[in-house]
């Protein structure tokens, strides 16, 4: 399975097309912490180990996943519970695999067969580690990517992360033809006094219905994509399927970049939480 990602094109100009100006994205935010939120599906990483019951682990490298990424991804071997939170961790190391040699390995954990999800607030607590070269990143496939392929399967990228910043974050949507260096998507970038993503844990986090999907951070909405922008542009909206859970950590890749001697190994992704809520009808 592929995830093929845009190629260092800038996006700015989609982020106007499709994310509605400053005042229409606050009018979102109430909506983060509506009480008619029920939680359906979480793992609190609160148990000695990594509950296989919920996450299945890819291994390998897949040929860069598409992206040209180096990484080896164990199973298991490279994430682990600590102090009630899941560790992802990249390292420095070196694996064979038939007449291929890796230098990194690291983690890719995902829900699929085992839980998805149609509709909901989607969100993560989660610490992200700091140096050139590391992808961590939270996002969503369609279950039905085994039949239709990528990126008709659709591709919610809840939070993306570039090492080599500890400002800024990114989420976007890939699907027929808005994939790749198309694809739809929106950033935000903290200033002090607030933390940083490296320094302290954020929530990040999407609210998604038949109509659209929001993008969150902490209390900041900063993205919106409508069913009704997308398909106005002749394009297919894909998002009315189940989707399962990723969690990953890529080393290196088109997009991020590579390791340099500056990049510290081993880098932590740390996880507090990963919740799924469902929207109640007033009553």
């Amino acid at each position: 399975m592929l995830r093929r990602k845009y190629i260092l094109i800038p996006f700015v100009f989609m982020i106007l097309i499709f994310t509605s100006c400053i005042a229409s994205l606050k009018e979102f935010e109430p909506m983060i912490k509506d009480s008619r939120w029920k939680l359906v599906w979480s793992d609190e990483f609160s148990g000695p180990k990594i509950d296989t019951s919920k996450w299945r682990f890819e291994i390998g490298n897949n040929n860069g996943w598409g992206n040209g990424e180096w990484q080896y991804y164990t199973e298991g071997k490279n994430a682990w519970i600590e102090n009630d939170m899941l560790v992802i961790e990249a390292r420095n190391e070196t694996v064979k695999d038939g007449n291929k040699t890796f230098n990194y390995t690291s983690t890719r954990m995902k829900t699929e067969s085992n839980f998805s999800v149609q509709y909901g607030k989607i969100e993560a607590r989660i610490k992200f580690p700091y140096g050139k070269g590391l992808w961590p990143a939270f996002w969503m496939l369609g279950t039905n990517i085994r039949y239709v392929g990528w990126p008709m399967c659709g591709e919610i990228d809840i939070v993306e992360f570039l090492g080599h910043d500890k400002w800024t974050v990114y989420g976007t949507l890939h699907g027929p033809g808005y994939h790749g260096s198309s694809a739809i998507g929106g950033k935000i970038r903290l200033e002090p006094p607030k933390p940083d993503f490296t320094s302290d844990f954020h929530v990040f986090g999407i609210m998604w219905d038949e109509e659209k999907i929001v993008w969150y951070v902490d209390d900041t909405v900063y993205h919106i994509v409508t069913k009704s922008a997308v398909e106005s542009r002749g394009k297919i909206w894909v998002f009315d399927n189940e989707f399962f859970i990723i969690l990953n950590m890529a080393v290196g890749g088109y997009w991020p970049g590579y390791p340099t001697n500056e990049t510290k190994f081993p880098a932590r992704m740390y996880v507090d939480y990963v919740r799924v809520y469902e929207l109640q009808n007033d009553e």
